[in-house]
């Protein structure tokens, strides 16, 4: 027989670097699963992720026993790797621009955009390749990256 499900949380926690602290700490404390167990297997599972934000899904039982499922980064951290900024200073994209329509803050190509969608398809509503890459280029037009060939 099944385990009866008492609650579903969903947060973000760095990969192979979560802590007891805010966010999860609290979250998974009210229900009384052990935190610091979850922390540890979270870590161990996603040891190779670098530090990328990660979203989770933690599934918590009655009996205080839980299961959880790693998704994959956030399409916006996967486009800031990816993207060449535009400023000549900056190595790497720290965020997207405040106003996209205006001021543009890195490029990113077709090829790139279609290997996101590709590590992302799963996680995103799309039914096919081409739908997936329009999401992620939507993503990128955001936040001010322009997608060239």
């Amino acid at each position: 027989m099944a385990k009866e499900v008492s609650v579903i949380i969903k947060l973000q926690a760095k990969g192979g670097s979560a802590t007891p602290a805010p966010p999860i700490g609290p979250a998974l404390g009210q229900h009384g699963v052990n935190i610091g167990q979850f922390v540890s297997q979270f870590n161990e599972k996603t040891k190779d992720a670098g530090g990328m934000p990660l979203p989770v899904e933690i599934t918590v039982y009655k009996d205080k026993s839980f299961t959880f499922i790693v998704k994959s980064p956030p399409a916006a951290e996967l486009l800031k790797v990816a993207a060449k900024p535009t400023d000549s200073e900056m190595r790497v994209l720290e965020k997207g621009s405040g106003v996209p329509n205006k001021k543009k803050v890195g490029t990113v190509t077709k090829d790139q955009v279609k290997e996101i969608a590709e590590k992302k398809i799963k996680d995103l509503n799309a039914f096919d390749m081409d739908a997936a890459c329009k999401i992620i280029a939507g993503t990128a037009r955001s936040m001010g990256i322009d997608v060239v060939d």
